[in-house]
């Protein structure tokens, strides 16, 4: 559990960022030649913008260099690193066999990441602004800030602007990226586990002693990241407790309190989507279902997540309320989404009314969890940022996920098209979500809202 995997040895002579930064605009100006050369306007197109982004870039950290002896390689960008990796071979496979165009959407890949990481970089600064105190701030990665939400809709966003070029549904693509995010959260927040970034509120006395060591994190010795002096789990308790015995406990163990490691949390949650993404695949019935399945799922689990959690940096905004009345009220609205759309994906009718019923039984036991002893001892609290961003967008995707079920119905071609740009669907295709559609009618009751199948 360390902030650094290991250091490079370098020559005992500052080393300057642009360096880095001007031979990746070289090689992205070589690429956009070569795109010239055979005429590929995306290929152009997409060596530019890397190569401009990088020269901006290295501009405003031209005065930035390595004072230290060795080059530190930090945990979780070596996890950023892997992650991207994954994504990379995951998204391509999947997307190569649903009939995209491969080279299109390598290069739609390299731009989702992009402002992936810009989007995620942006929204920790607007949410953090008090760390912030020069532009150039902005640019200085080594201090960490990076919000997960901010990727996911920074990447959205790219991937929008660039497969619209290209006349491909944004939905089919977001199907094949869905997984690799699950992926992406499973890996990176390995990263900020060996960080100790993010993380969680302190484990009781009555903790298994296996968490209570995992949730334990250390004391670096000084000097070991440019900002703050030790794991921000025992800055804070060291903030926290200055004046009160059990300080001496910070000092004597030379590390924090156990707290719930919500890295740990977050990155078996990206697992067990990776595993719920690639199995709707086997039924799907419309593009843009797994994603949805995908958006609603974490943004509940995300939701639930940032109750457990206890680091400073993730802002929060809106009105004070009770939390044993506010987090039930919101997990209540989102068992409210997930009944109107995301549960029509579970084909059998009794574990459909199952599901229904069961969803909201987190809203029951978060309330009896958080209930005060007495209307004086209740606690206010605000929603932090991305609990709001998980909310809304889980509601909006039981909303759109119904809307498209209900179209899948109508035609079942066109809810597996993938645009002008793609492959159209074989009539294999269409005759299975036909199939599935009409198998799926006869399970129907009159309670439920999707129109016929027509023929």
């Amino acid at each position: 559990m360390h902030p650094i995997l290991f250091r490079i040895p370098l020559p005992h002579t500052p080393l300057k960022f642009w360096w880095a930064l001007a031979a990746v605009a070289l090689f992205a100006v070589i690429s956009a030649a070569l795109g010239l050369r055979s005429k590929d306007r995306t290929q152009i197109g997409t060596g530019l913008f890397v190569a401009v982004a990088a020269g901006a870039v290295a501009w405003f950290v031209r005065t930035k260099t390595f004072d230290a002896p060795d080059l530190p390689l930090y945990s979780y960008g070596v996890m950023l690193g892997l992650s991207l990796v994954i994504g990379w071979y995951l998204t391509l496979t999947l997307s190569e066999r649903d009939g995209l165009p491969k080279d299109t959407m390598a290069n739609c890949y390299v731009i989702t990441a992009i402002a992936a990481v810009i989007g995620s970089r942006v929204l920790y600064i607007l949410t953090n602004l008090d760390e912030f105190h020069s532009f150039q701030d902005c640019f200085d990665v080594r201090r960490g800030g990076l919000v997960a939400y901010g990727g996911f809709l920074g990447g959205f966003l790219g991937s929008w602007l660039f497969v619209q070029r290209h006349r491909i549904r944004i939905m089919a693509w977001a199907d094949d990226v869905a997984p690799s995010l699950a992926a992406g959260l499973f890996v990176t927040r390995i990263g900020c586990y060996l960080f100790g970034c993010d993380f969680g509120k302190r484990l009781g006395d009555d903790a298994p002693g296996w968490l209570k060591k995992i949730g334990t994190f250390p004391h670096w010795p000084a000097g070991t990241v440019n900002v703050g002096d030790g794991s921000p789990a025992y800055v804070r308790h060291l903030d926290e407790l200055r004046n009160t015995p059990l300080v001496s406990e910070l000092t004597r163990t030379n590390a924090s309190l156990p707290v719930h490691p919500t890295q740990i949390y977050e990155s078996l949650v990206g697992l067990a989507l990776l595993v719920l993404c690639l199995s709707a695949r086997k039924t799907q019935r419309f593009r843009g279902q797994i994603f949805l399945l995908f958006v609603f799922a974490y943004g509940y689990a995300r939701f639930l997540l940032e109750i457990l959690r206890d680091d400073t940096e993730r802002g929060s905004f809106g009105p004070l309320f009770g939390e044993h009345l506010y987090i039930p009220f919101c997990l209540a609205v989102m068992a409210i989404a997930f009944d109107y759309g995301i549960v029509l994906g579970i084909k059998n009718h009794t574990a459909r009314l199952v599901a229904r019923v069961l969803a909201f039984v987190p809203v029951i036991a978060v309330y009896l969890a958080l209930k005060p002893e007495s209307f004086g001892s209740t606690i206010l609290t605000q929603l932090s940022t991305s609990q709001w961003i998980g909310m809304i967008t889980a509601v909006l995707a039981g909303f759109f996920y119904a809307q498209l079920w209900s179209e899948s119905y109508k035609s079942p071609l066109l809810a597996m098209s993938l645009g002008e740009g793609g492959e159209e669907p074989n009539e294999t295709v269409a005759e299975a979500a036909e199939a599935r559609a009409e198998e799926e009618d006869d399970d129907e009751t009159a309670g439920d809202a999707e129109p016929a199948p027509q023929k």
